[in-house]
């Protein structure tokens, strides 16, 4: 099975570290760089297994795009990682993110923490 990802980064040095990463365990990653395009991706009906999303965007923060995710009903099950310089992890959990990294060192622990969470999710099958 390869691993879908939908992942919104305006910081650039950010995206293609952690996008290089990611297609280097061979997921496929599609990334935009701000809010309102990712809400338009979001509401499409295109598959992702996982949604990365950075808090701070221009026009529409994660937060707010993990709660209108939360609202779609194809969208409320895709897992959803809550990426943030500041810590967020209080609102990630309240907003219905499945977990919370700290930029830049949580992205060495990217790849383990999509595989903990495809390992609890009971109806989706793990990633290799």
């Amino acid at each position: 099975m390869t691993l879908t990802i939908l992942y919104v980064e305006d910081n650039q040095l950010v995206a293609d570290t952690a996008k290089d990463l990611l297609e280097a365990e061979g997921y496929r990653v599609t990334l935009l760089t701000d809010g309102l395009t990712a809400l338009r991706e979001i509401e499409s009906h295109t598959h992702y297994d996982l949604f990365l999303l950075d808090n701070e965007l221009p026009h529409l923060d994660g937060w707010q795009l993990i709660k209108h995710a939360r609202t779609l009903p194809h969208r409320q099950h895709t897992l959803i990682i809550l990426m943030s310089a500041r810590d967020r992890t209080t609102l990630a959990q309240q907003v219905g993110a499945d977990a919370f990294l700290p930029k830049p060192e949580g992205i060495n622990r990217l790849v383990q923490t999509i595989i903990v969470l495809f390992n609890r999710s009971p109806c989706i099958n793990p990633p290799r």
